[in-house]
């Protein structure tokens, strides 16, 4: 069931703008990622990410909280269990670039220190609207 998700998520950003191709691709290496934080057979590694706590912000919809996600990316890429999901940093990278220009006006954000799990489907929930509000 997950592959056919995987593989109609895949589908539909192949069909979209090349933008929205971009995100599907997100999307779709980021839920890899998670699952791989959340069902490692390896126990250390799943230690490693609940011991990993990373700036989230309390509100994803907050303007004010874009650099903070990205922060966030960064320390997680910086772990060394994230080698093997650096094309995912690569194409976030590009994103990150086309929001910059909103960067610039930030103002504060409510953050909470949580693990990398709770990171990961905050950042996938961010992901997701940003890819429906390129599509507006």
């Amino acid at each position: 069931m997950k592959t056919h998700l995987y593989l109609l998520l895949l589908a539909a950003g192949i069909s979209a703008a090349p933008q929205m191709s971009s995100m599907a691709e997100l999307l779709t290496l980021l839920q890899q990622m998670r699952e791989s934080v959340t069902k490692d057979i390896q126990v250390s590694l799943i230690n490693i990410f609940q011991n990993l706590r990373i700036e989230t912000p309390d509100n994803i919809d907050d303007v004010n909280c874009v650099s903070t996600i990205f922060e966030g990316t960064e320390q997680l890429k910086t772990n060394p269990a994230m080698k093997k999901f650096s094309v995912f940093f690569q194409k976030l990278e590009r994103l990150k670039q086309s929001l910059t220009p909103s960067l610039a006006k930030e103002g504060k954000c409510d953050t909470e220190r949580k693990n990398a799990t709770i990171f990961i489907g905050k950042l996938m929930t961010f992901i997701r609207k940003a890819s429906k509000n390129a599509r507006a």
